[in-house]
């Protein structure tokens, strides 16, 4: 797996290129900072960060493009420029039709140096030593973007993992969902069914209406009742 980190800032954007996969040897094939001045146009300055990882994207062709996500602040100012030219990080990549992998400072320590408190000279030092590099990378942004990189290398594909069975468990959910509410309008069916021929059965064994007509199950049809004949008269004798 190839990995382009990136460290995003607007004065300072660091990155750096990394092959490698998890239980080998990592391998470093570029890293540098992106610089621009801080009195120039924030749109300038913006193209500036896009134009160089699109250069870079070109130019090694990595798998797929990690990012460090932005996290709160006491420095708004920080935050925004920060924000933007991660921005351009992601148009970069997806314009390239890459994947982008956030991952958040902490999660960067700990996968490099095993603690998600340590410092930027513990960082530098970690990551010297993973890519067995023969001086450290300065500034600090660069040893940041190749950490991110060494990060994904190592925990993407495990997040992957989680995130697709994550998926598979929210499917098979949803499906078992449909199950259930097709068995319940079922047997939603089956008893409208059952209480209609009862009703009909109750119907047809009513006993007789007044007036001697009697009613035919559904009272589609009637029987009046014919009343007896007159007896016939007595002969008179000697006829």
């Amino acid at each position: 797996m190839r990995v382009l980190g990136v460290d995003p800032g607007l004065t300072r954007c660091g990155y750096g290129v990394v092959d490698g996969e998890v239980g080998r040897p990592l391998r470093t094939v570029d890293y540098g900072v992106i610089r621009t001045p801080a009195g120039a146009e924030i749109g300038d300055r913006l193209c500036v960060v896009a134009d160089v990882l699109i250069d870079q994207i070109a130019r090694h062709r990595p798998d797929i493009v990690a990012v460090e996500r932005v996290f709160s602040q006491h420095n708004v100012r920080t935050v925004m420029g920060t924000a933007q030219a991660s921005a351009m990080a992601i148009v970069a990549a997806t314009r390239a039709g890459l994947p982008v992998a956030h991952h958040t400072p902490s999660e960067v320590k700990a996968a490099v140096t095993g603690s998600g408190r340590a410092g930027k000279d513990q960082v530098t030092s970690m990551v010297v030593r993973l890519l067995k590099l023969t001086e450290r990378p300065s500034p600090a942004d660069v040893a940041d973007a190749l950490a991110l990189a060494i990060c994904h290398i190592w925990r993407g594909p495990a997040q992957s993992r989680l995130a697709g069975a994550a998926a598979a468990a929210a499917q098979q959910s949803r499906h078992a969902d449909v199950v259930k509410k097709a068995i319940a309008e079922q047997a939603a069916a089956r008893q409208a069914i059952a209480e209609q021929l009862a009703a009909r059965r109750a119907g047809a064994a009513r006993p007789a209406a007044p007036g001697g007509v009697r009613r035919v199950s559904g009272g589609r049809a009637t029987a009046r009742a014919v009343p007896a004949a007159d007896p016939a008269p007595a002969r008179r004798p000697g006829r």
